[in-house]
C-alpha cells in the first residue's frame, strides 16, 4: 500500500495567484505559513499549494491574505532548470479538500469549546 498524504492548517502568507490552463481552467497558487515550537523558540515553514479545478475557484473568490486554512492533498516534487542553468527541486502540495478559518482582521477568535471548528 502506497500513501501520500498531507495536512496543513496555517494562515496564508499573500493573495493567491490565479491562472488559466489552456483549456481554461483555474490554476491557484498560495503560500502557507505554519509555525512550530513556542515562545522564542518558534519557527515558521512556508508551503506552496496549488489548487484545481472548483476548488480554485473557491480560493480565488473567498481566501485572502492572513486566511486560516486547512488542507489536506498529496505533496508533489518537481525538477526544473532555472533560467542561471542551475537544476533545482521545488516541493509543492496539490490540495484536494480545503477548509477556510478565521481571517487575521476578522471575526475575534471562537473559544475552543466551539464544535463549528473544521480544526
Amino acid at each position: 500500500m502506497n500513501v501520500n498524504k498531507a495536512i496543513l492548517v496555517g494562515r496564508v502568507g499573500g493573495d493567491p495567484i490565479v491562472r488559466e490552463t489552456s483549456s481554461g481552467d483555474a490554476v491557484v497558487n498560495i503560500s502557507l505559513a505554519t509555525n512550530s515550537g513556542y515562545g522564542d523558540k518558534e519557527k515558521t515553514d512556508w508551503h506552496n499549494v496549488t489548487f484545481f479545478g472548483k476548488l480554485a475557484d473557491t480560493v480565488t473568490e473567498y481566501v485572502t491574505k492572513g486566511q486560516e486554512l486547512y488542507i489536506e492533498g498529496r505533496i508533489s516534487y518537481n525538477k526544473f532548470t532555472g533560467k542561471d542553468g542551475v537544476e533545482r527541486t521545488s516541493t509543492n502540495v496539490i490540495a484536494g479538500m480545503m477548509q477556510m478559518g478565521y481571517k487575521k482582521n476578522g471575526p475575534a477568535s471562537p473559544s475552543e469549546d466551539d464544535d463549528s471548528l473544521p480544526f
